[in-house]
């Protein structure tokens, strides 16, 4: 994929011509996480241009770790999918992910602050169990952020599909959430609990109490919340 090559026999050396250039890792961890639509995958990496996810969802089609299919339409979408090789690449971006967690240290991380690829990521690691079965609404509010960024809300639908809206859906809110984004993203990475955040008021919920009380087990946290952090 690169225009250089390590010129060696090695398969690290050999793999890493395929997965090292710059964005290909965080595309692979998009299109593991379930995003098969340009539009989806733009969302999970907002900082890459257009022209650039282009450029890498044709190198990993050419090394053959995605497969582009049209989905029927009317409009036809392409959708991008993995195939088993790139399937067998979940292990790897997994591993790279709990290292991170695990051993990166963590204001560097808390550096990179972004409510839109927060929320992204909240939507569709959100566990719908504990979520009653109507349509429940979730604003979350950001004091700190301009108007443009300071509100994102959070639907559940009945049949358990979970909706993203930047812009008001007109829908009544079931519960707000008033908190600055740096908590909320200790949060999600697992470095803070709901209850922690709470007790210091840096995380102020209103709305009814079993939707309160089960937070910390419908937010959707990072897939690699779990991992214990060895680095502070």
């Amino acid at each position: 994929m690169t225009n250089t090559s390590y010129k060696q026999f090695c398969p690290v050396a050999m793999a890493s011509e395929v997965l090292c250039t710059r964005w290909t890792i965080i595309l692979l961890r998009e299109l593991i996480a379930g995003s098969t639509r340009f539009n989806e995958l733009r969302r999970g990496v907002p900082r890459m241009s257009p022209a650039l996810l282009s450029k890498r969802l044709g190198e990993l089609e050419r090394a053959g770790i995605v497969e582009r299919k049209r989905l029927p339409g009317p409009p036809e979408i392409e959708a991008y999918r993995l195939t088993e090789a790139g399937r067998d690449l979940r292990p790897v971006i997994e591993s790279i992910g709990m290292w991170g967690q695990k051993w990166v240290e963590t204001e560097p991380s808390l550096d990179n602050l972004d409510p839109e690829l927060l929320m992204w990521d909240m939507r569709r690691n959100l566990n719908t169990d504990p979520v009653p079965r109507r349509r429940t609404v979730i604003e979350f509010i950001y004091p700190e952020l301009p108007a443009s960024q300071r509100k994102w809300w959070l639907i559940v639908e009945p049949d358990r599909t979970v909706d993203l809206c930047h812009i008001d859906p007109g829908f009544d809110v079931d519960l707000y959430a008033t908190v600055d984004l740096r908590t909320m993203t200790e949060i999600w990475m697992g470095l803070r609990s709901v209850a922690n955040a709470m007790d210091h008021e840096a995380l102020v919920l209103v709305g009814p109490r079993p939707l309160i009380d089960t937070m910390q087990s419908w937010l959707g946290l990072s897939p690699f919340a779990a991992q214990e952090k060895l680095v502070g």
